[in-house]
């Protein structure tokens, strides 16, 4: 059974994968070995490698790339779900996404997918009880890569955020699995009432650039919310809306349309 369980753990194509286009890498574009070795070959894990960008990333006078490496890998050995999750986020963004040509883009040049995997560690130390250092990740977050996630919100894995600029997810917010949004979305409140005051994203929604998703709604399963579009209303599932306020103007469209990313509106009623 150990044996087994041993052969599992080092069975892991994503993480090989990464290293075969790490390597094809350094041959065609020498230039780029250092950055390609320290960031991706120097590590015996996706985790391990994970661990070192974000900390280099999030590093600032106030706080070393040292201790937020140790804090990282902590949060990595501790959560197997967020290796897990990582893995999902990565497959994602390459089915989804056109620019994205190799599984190692998210890992070395894509903020959205490196912004979602701090904010898991985040969210793994506001779990702890470690709040203020889970706001500290959070606000250099949104420092460096324009995203600003409450640490205590409750995200799925399969996300992809392209382009992610000005992405802003509040405390209470739920996002499900295979969820894809595109840059200047928020997902807010109303008012300032405690308690839930933030949107439910349900699984495999798609949600337009420049949506605001406001206050304590529900957005039904596998459904499209146009760009720019205001939300304040619950929406069925399996619909797209449309507009400031959002309307339903048909049905989604298809089965998955976070996957086929398909946002035009022609020929919908």
């Amino acid at each position: 059974m150990a044996e087994s369980k041993a052969r599992l753990a080092d069975f892991d194509p994503v993480w090989d994968r990464i290293r075969q286009e790490a390597h094809e890498i350094v041959e065609h574009e020498p230039i780029l070995g250092g950055l390609v070795h320290s960031g991706i070959l120097h590590h015996p894990s996706l985790e391990r490698a994970l661990a070192f960008r974000m900390s280099l990333k999030l590093a600032s006078g106030e706080m070393s790339d040292q201790i937020l490496r140790e804090i990282v890998d902590e949060a990595y050995r501790s959560d197997e779900s967020l290796g897990a999750a990582a893995r999902a986020d990565i497959v994602a963004v390459y089915e989804r996404d056109p620019a994205c040509h190799r599984f190692i883009q998210p890992v070395l040049f894509f903020k959205g997918f490196q912004g979602i995997q701090a904010y898991r560690v985040a969210h793994w130390l506001w779990g702890h009880g470690r709040k203020e250092l889970a706001y500290f990740v959070q606000m250099r977050v949104s420092e460096m890569f324009g995203i600003d996630i409450h640490p205590a919100a409750r995200i799925g894995q399969g996300i992809m955020i392209d382009h992610a600029h000005s992405i802003v997810i509040g405390e209470t917010a739920v996002v499900g699995d295979n969820v894809s949004m595109l840059h200047s979305v928020t997902l807010g409140g109303t008012g300032k009432s405690d308690g839930v005051r933030h949107p439910t994203i349900e699984d495999g929604v798609l949600i337009g650039a420049g949506a605001k998703v406001l206050g304590n709604i529900r957005v039904g399963y596998c459904t499209r919310i146009a760009a720019g579009s205001v939300v304040l209303k619950d929406v069925p599932p399996c619909k797209t809306v449309a507009g400031v306020p959002a309307r339903i103007v048909g049905e989604a469209g298809c089965a998955q349309p976070s996957v086929t990313m398909d946002q035009l509106l022609e020929g919908k009623s």
